[in-house]
């Protein structure tokens, strides 16, 4: 008799019993860390209150920043709802800390889509990539096990290599997510090989997945992704060495002001409760991807990462080898969501991505990806990267649908 959908669920639950477990413990230990820093910086109400204008002394301001740097185990942060994406962020960063004639190097292979043509590999010269302001461009591709190539990086640093980038989560790569102990290694020998070289993680998606950020000289993400707890409406953060953040706040706003100024007339009580939420927010995600590795595997699709494997970042792969099951996969997730589940997703060439892209983001923070979404890009091997789920609840209902929809 064919297995039902439901019949593998039910299966796939009692085979996570043991990772379930292991994340439980991981909530705890960074429920914990968040509520330290709340605790010891003295949040009160006075810290929700909207400013305006120039946003001088705005205590909530400042003292989000302070939060975030004491759980990412930094010296400084900014934390902005202006900071428009995880893009944004990362680009902040990158053209805060990098001059003229300066080597940007890609420790972990090419970057995700987005940041092709902030560094200038793609798109219209004289847009205001990196490239168009002088900064050189290298890049280390990852091993085939997906690691990073250590040596070979180190042997491309020399005098002009001033900030070496990695990027913690696979992007559209067919790959695990880097731990923090590998990265806190890259860290460790840039450093031994060239004093003046800056270590820089793109942390989107990897938040909270373990219970430490990694130890890099600068660190940037997105509010809408896992530190915002599905509750921040928008913004971005920048975290790290105090000198560094400080170069990138001259770029926010401009040098001599820096991160003086920045108002926000709404409240900040979301950005505080996100961030308090963060930790159980993002291992139920952490559930609902390890539920979809185990299903989707049972099905025969290949999976990455494997269903009891440790998780370094939100997303699950799943290689559908079908441009139709791809789309499929999407409309069933998007007829899943709390929002907008009467739309059917389409491809379409998105901004910043070479090759159109199918996306099912049925959130209520609009592209939010802390909260249950899918996309890929209509390519081969038509690969669904699944993230997101601010309920295991709902990520158990979408992924039935999306099992029903391929099967």
């Amino acid at each position: 008799m064919q297995t039902t959908i439901e019949e593998r669920i039910i299966a796939a639950e009692q085979a996570l019993a043991p990772t379930f477990a292991r994340l439980d413990a991981i909530e705890i230990a960074n429920t914990r860390r968040v509520l330290d820093a709340l605790r010891e910086e003295n949040i009160a109400y006075r810290h929700f209150a909207p400013t305006t204008g120039y946003g001088y002394d705005d205590i909530g301001r400042d003292a989000l920043a302070r939060v975030f740097a004491r759980v990412f185990g930094t010296e400084s942060a900014i934390v902005r709802p202006q900071i428009a994406s995880g893009t944004h962020a990362i680009a902040l960063a990158m053209q805060g800390v990098l001059r003229p004639g300066d080597v940007l190097l890609c420790a972990s292979g090419r970057p995700y889509d987005t940041l092709e043509e902030v560094i200038g590999l793609s798109g219209m010269p004289g847009s205001g990539s990196l490239r168009d302001y002088g900064v050189e461009y290298r890049e280390c591709p990852l091993a085939e096990d997906g690691c990073v190539q250590l040596e070979k990086v180190v042997g491309m640093i020399d005098e002009r290599v001033r900030l070496v980038h990695i990027q913690r989560s696979r992007g559209y790569a067919w790959r695990q997510a880097l731990t923090v102990e590998e990265i806190d290694c890259v860290v460790e020998a840039v450093h031994a090989a060239s004093p003046r070289a800056v270590v820089f993680v793109d942390n989107c998606y990897g938040e909270f997945t373990q219970t430490r950020e990694p130890k890099a000289d600068l660190l940037a993400g997105s509010l809408i992704k896992n530190p915002g707890g599905g509750i921040a409406p928008t913004g971005g953060y920048i975290a790290g060495r105090a000198d560094l953040v400080e170069l990138v706040a001259n770029r926010m706003t401009s040098p001599g002001i820096g991160a003086e100024v920045g108002s926000y007339a709404a409240s900040y009580q979301p950005f505080f409760q996100g961030l308090f939420m963060a930790p159980h927010t993002t291992v139920q995600a952490l559930k609902t991807t390890a539920l979809a590795g185990k299903v989707f595997a049972d099905m025969g699709y290949a999976v990455e990462p494997a269903f009891d494997a440790d998780r370094n970042d939100i997303i699950e792969a799943i290689r559908l080898e079908s441009p139709d099951k791809l789309i499929a996969f999407m409309r069933a997730i998007q007829a899943a969501s709390p929002v907008d589940s009467n739309v059917v997703p389409e491809p379409w060439s998105m901004p910043g991505y070479q090759d159109e892209v199918i996306m099912a983001a049925g959130t209520f923070v609009a592209g939010a990806s802390i909260e249950l979404s899918a996309d890929g890009p209509l390519r081969a091997p038509y690969i669904a990267y699944m993230q997101g789920g601010l309920t295991y609840a709902h990520g158990r209902i979408a992924v039935a649908a999306a099992a029903e929809a391929i099967c």
